[in-house]
């Protein structure tokens, strides 16, 4: 039977190797950590995570979507909460479509015992790589609680241990001409949980994400099962009046808090008294290539970690396993055209989505309170209403279709421009009434709009 070693039992690791048993691979899966099945998974111990189109299409293609779906929460749009109390709905897309919040915990567990179940994989939990002879497929461990050195052998290597890839780094980054660059972005993040109300009700609206933009931070709020909402918070660790490190004790804490979010504040009075419950941490994006060696690959967030301000690491991650998987078909058993062929096609995405990150990193924060910002939205969210099939928007060509994300980044770039000529060259305002935009729209579409 092959034989497949895969190193990370994280999100893309534990999916990956449902698919490789599904395609008669025999599959060791090897975790630093702990067993983290064996612990209480308690909601707001990580950002949360948002399933969208392209993670559901992987989770689908083998038959594990619904078991996850269970445990899911669409959320149909933003709720912008502003200083003066007053809320705004923004929409993600049309037909009540959503993006879905979900605990990285609780999916991670649920993956793993999909894999385990199978019979055709084998976890192995406190075992540490310590590098990989790549040109006879053999990986070294070491046991973090007894110190026993072990190595396993198999046909084909795979790398899913996440944005500080050990692999990566004892393995690929020793070659000769592997491009490599860690990128710390100016802003932290910490986390903080806000409990559901004492009959279990949520505090806030349950379907949507909720966030406090406040220019150069910003507040986040995502829907637990159980009530609760995992929050974060991100803001510039110093050189900022506002920034984690002038947040000294817990009267600066409340300060800040009653000062710019005080709605927040009057449903979590308690915030000092947790503010120290989670860490604060920090931000990177991770470039590399190639992405693979001989029968070694990376894949996910040891290929392309990247900020989750889109909410697309997981689902770029699990995509990276849908390709995958249609490459293995297309190559059989030729690992080193397969690896080829996924690393040209993905390298260009992993690029794409970081960037894209980045860029919703300020829309979230800033533009989303841009009356200009605003407009375009929604003469955007018109058009794509009355020609569907015609235009998709830059949110739904990445969270609502399997477009290329490279694709995606460059197409938005030149609908932005286009839509902000539509909007002047046709004198489109706020007080441009609905029946007129409609007009607008129809007589341009095919001379301006799709040119």
């Amino acid at each position: 039977m092959k034989q497949a070693t895969i190193i990370g039992s994280g999100l893309v690791g534990s999916l990956w190797a449902i698919y490789l048993n599904k395609a008669g691979y025999k599959v060791s899966l090897f975790e630093r950590r702990a067993d983290m099945r064996k612990n209480t998974i308690s909601a707001g111990k990580s950002i949360n995570l948002a399933i969208s189109y392209r993670g559901w299409k992987a989770l689908d293609a083998v038959g594990v979507g619904d078991i996850i779906r269970k445990s899911a929460i669409p959320m149909y749009g933003r709720i912008a909460h502003q200083i003066d109390g007053s809320t705004s709905f923004h929409p993600y897309g049309i037909n009540n479509q959503a993006i879905y919040s979900v605990s990285r915990g609780e999916i991670n567990s649920r993956l793993m015992d999909i894999a385990e179940s199978s019979g055709m994989t084998e976890l192995f939990f406190d075992s540490q790589c310590t590098g990989l002879d790549m040109n006879k497929n053999i990986a070294y461990f070491e046991h973090n609680v007894n110190g026993i050195k072990f190595e396993t052998k198999s046909d084909v290597i795979f790398a899913t241990d996440g944005a500080f890839s050990t692999v990566r780094y004892q393995s690929m980054q020793r070659l000769d001409r592997f491009s490599y660059s860690q990128n710390y972005i100016e802003d932290g993040y910490k986390e903080i949980l806000l409990p559901a109300n004492s009959d279990g009700s949520f505090k806030l609206e349950k379907n949507a994400l909720h966030i406090w933009p406040r220019g150069r931070f910003m507040l986040i709020a995502l829907p637990n099962i159980d009530g609760s909402f995992t929050c974060t918070l991100f803001m510039p660790f110093d050189g900022h009046k506002f920034c984690f490190n002038n947040l000294k004790s817990k009267d600066d804490i409340i300060t800040f808090f009653k000062e710019m979010f005080p709605d927040f504040y009057q449903l979590m009075p308690e915030i000092a008294e947790t503010w120290t419950d989670h860490p604060i941490s920090s931000l990177a994006i991770i470039r590399c290539f190639p992405w693979h060696n001989k029968q070694t690959v990376l894949m996910g967030d040891a290929a392309h970690a990247t900020v989750p301000f889109y909410g697309q690491g997981m689902n770029a991650g699990f995509e990276d396993c849908t390709v995958m998987a249609q490459l293995m078909e297309q190559f059989e058993d030729d690992w080193n055209g397969c690896f080829a062929a996924y690393e040209k096609m993905r390298k260009p995405n992993g690029d794409a989505v970081q960037d894209l990150s980045l860029q919703n990193y300020l829309i979230m924060r800033d533009k989303i309170n841009d009356p200009d910002f605003n407009l375009q939205q929604k003469v955007e969210k018109r058009i794509h209403e009355l020609y569907p099939d015609q235009y998709l928007p830059l949110y739904s060509m990445v969270s609502f279709s399997d477009i290329e994300y490279h694709t995606a980044l460059e197409q938005g770039k030149k609908q932005d421009e286009e839509m902000k000529k539509f909007i002047l060259n046709h004198d489109i305002s706020w007080s441009t009434d609905d029946r007129t935009l409609d007009d607008i729209i129809h007589n341009a579409l095919g001379k301006e709009i799709l040119a």
